[in-house]
């Protein structure tokens, strides 16, 4: 009967994420500012590396490295943080705006900088032993397992940052005890997420394959922009929605309800 309340209940707020995504499309753009910033950090270290590799010592350029690394975290953070403030302001019953989730993550840059220093230490750790490990399988496997024990263990720690005001420690500890409390629906709701995203990205293949097959040169370039654009926009709403699900099963984990003035997951979807 548990597992079938777990899936239940992942189902539901599933939709619900869908729908509130569907409703507040301006949640769309976290995900877009995450890319665009994102391409600009990562320019800003490739061109100075292009032009002055042969004139500085290597340990420089790893400690310039590094710190694009954490820069990349904490954009991907930042905006995460801001994504779900909104969510939570919508499950709240309030109609939240870009200037709401902007509040939100710039009254937390402290804690948002220091978890982003955290997660690119352990996601540097977790790359160099998977690189040393490349010929080992077993090895492979227990890594990789280590590093989606991780991943589920702080999958929580942006919304406890944020809400709990914990130190960067204490949040990982506390995403831990309300991931063992949902389990259920988190493993449910991202591994759903992730089919049901990936299948989607095939629209794009299919473009590419009407291009290759029905037409010129000019046609797939066409169909080739138009799969772009597409891959750009289930990415954006895979983000949003994830951000909005891990939201919204993070007040249902602490409140015991997912949703303030509303009677039922149901209730909120229709509105």
């Amino acid at each position: 009967m548990g597992f079938f309340d777990n899936l239940s209940r992942s189902w539901k707020l599933m939709k619900l994420s869908l729908s509130i995504v569907r409703q507040e499309k301006k949640l769309l753009m976290f995900p877009l500012f995450t890319g665009i910033a994102a391409m600009v950090i990562m320019a800003s270290f490739i061109f100075p590396f292009f032009f002055f590799s042969d004139n500085l010592p290597w340990q420089i350029w790893v400690v310039v490295a590094f710190v694009v690394y954490v820069l990349l975290y904490f954009v991907g953070i930042y905006f995460m943080a801001a994504l779900i403030g909104c969510a939570t302001i919508k499950l709240e019953g309030g109609k939240p705006e870009l200037a709401d989730g902007f509040r939100t993550a710039n009254q937390n840059l402290g804690r948002i900088l220091q978890w982003a220093i955290v997660a690119a230490i352990v996601g540097l750790i977790i790359q160099a032993l998977e690189r040393a490990a490349r010929d080992n399988i077993i090895a492979r496997i227990v890594i990789s397992m280590v590093g989606f024990a991780w991943t589920m263990a702080t999958f929580f720690v942006v919304p406890v940052l944020i809400y709990e005001k914990l130190g960067v420690f204490k949040a990982i500890k506390r995403s831990g005890s309300v991931f063992k409390n949902t389990w259920g629906e988190t493993f449910v709701g991202h591994f759903g997420f992730q089919m049901f995203f990936m299948l989607l990205g095939l629209v794009g293949v299919l473009f590419l394959l009407l291009g290759f097959y029905f037409g010129g040169w000019t046609f797939f370039m066409l169909m080739l922009v138009l799969a772009v654009a597409w891959w750009i926009f289930v990415a954006c709403l895979s983000v949003a929605t994830q951000g909005v699900f891990t939201a919204a099963l993070y007040r249902y984990a602490v409140t015991g309800k997912v949703a303030q003035d509303y009677e039922s997951v149901e209730d909120l979807i229709r509105h």
